[in-house]
């Protein structure tokens, strides 16, 4: 179960006991907001891609949405994200608990630009009832990512 190759993960970095695991699902953007109790746009939601023939992911903020114009730019191809078969094969986690922590070797991470508006985000730990809150450097620190900036922000009403 990938929640427990994220505990194993967390543990080896003393923090384990920081993961949150919930009665209710927290698969979703507004499920995980609810679950843990903010607003959507503190959810780290974790997407992932097909690039070159691997697996990208990008973790955005909840109300970020993927912009094409920047995504191509950014890895010279179109968005194409991974089946659900695909993340569990290419990833290591299942949709809806994909994170950046724990995930096969090869899979490269990117943190978006969205996330820097907070002081901490929520991103899942492997299943569909987890999460954990972390401080930017701590998810930078974690993840191994590298900052893109491959989304935007829904526009004020």
């Amino acid at each position: 179960m990938s929640i427990e190759r994220v505990r194993a993960f967390m543990r080896e970095r003393n923090m384990e006991e920081r993961i949150l695991e919930f009665d209710v699902s927290s698969a979703t953007v507004a499920l995980a907001a609810e679950a843990v109790g903010c607003e959507p746009a503190r959810i780290a939601k974790t997407l992932s891609f097909m690039v070159d023939g691997g697996a990208v992911l990008v973790v955005a903020a909840g109300d970020a949405r993927v912009d094409n114009a920047r995504f191509k730019a950014q890895f010279h191809t179109k968005a194409k994200m991974l089946t659900p078969d695909e993340a569990v094969a290419l990833v290591g986690h299942a949709v809806g608990g994909v994170c950046p922590f724990a995930v096969n070797d090869g899979v490269k991470v990117y943190l978006d630009e969205s996330l820097k508006r907070f002081e901490t985000v929520f991103p899942a730990c492997g299943s569909a009832n987890s999460a954990i809150e972390l401080t930017l450097p701590e998810l930078e620190s974690l993840s191994g990512g590298t900052w893109v900036h491959v989304c935007k922000l829904p526009e004020a009403a």
